[in-house]
């Protein structure tokens, strides 16, 4: 999965302290999940039914 000319986007909830913190990306049939912290580290590329049933088992916990 090449990323390298990919626009990220942190949730409109996180704070800039240095937290825990995710950035997605919209990819041509995927959503690409990465960490703020490392982004040049592993990236997690789901379809955008997984991606919401994602979304959905979080804001359950």
């Amino acid at each position: 999965m090449d990323v390298s000319e990919t626009t990220w986007r942190k949730s409109r909830r996180s704070e800039d302290d240095g937290g825990n913190c995710v950035e997605v990306a919209s990819l041509p049939g995927v959503i690409a999940v990465r960490d703020s912290k490392d982004p040049d580290g592993p990236k997690l590329a789901l379809d955008r039914d997984a991606f919401g049933t994602f979304l959905a088992r979080l804001k359950q916990h």
